[in-house]
């Protein structure tokens, strides 16, 4: 059974630097790390953090990614009003689906939000 475990919730300062943690085992984080999407009020969620670190096209630099053992962090250094929002992380579990396509399964559980 892969979960990943969030904070329920997180608060912050404009212009602070936060942290939101994900745990996960040895089965998902700690082997292919874990990705972040941010989700507005009434938007699709939308993809932050690749699970290497990278960002995609257009997200600004104060996100920030990083996995450590079995656990990942996303970072917002310089809070602004726009990051309130649903953030979750994902992972996938390589030794589960061994016999389907492709291969991997998704899992996205819980989320932290500012408020």
């Amino acid at each position: 059974n892969s979960v990943l475990t969030q904070p329920t919730s997180v608060s912050g300062s404009l212009g602070q630097r936060v942290t939101i943690s994900c745990s996960g085992s040895t089965n998902n984080i700690g082997i292919v790390g874990a990705s972040w999407y941010q989700q507005l009020p009434g938007k699709a969620p939308k993809l932050l953090v690749y699970s290497d670190g990278n960002r995609p096209s257009g997200v600004p630099d104060r996100f920030s990614g990083s996995n450590s053992g079995n656990s990942a962090t996303l970072t917002i250094t310089g809070l602004q009003a726009e990051d309130e929002a649903d953030y979750y992380c994902q992972s996938v579990d390589p030794t589960l689906g061994a016999h389907t396509v492709p291969h991997l399964k998704e899992f996205i559980y819980n989320f932290s939000t500012f408020s």
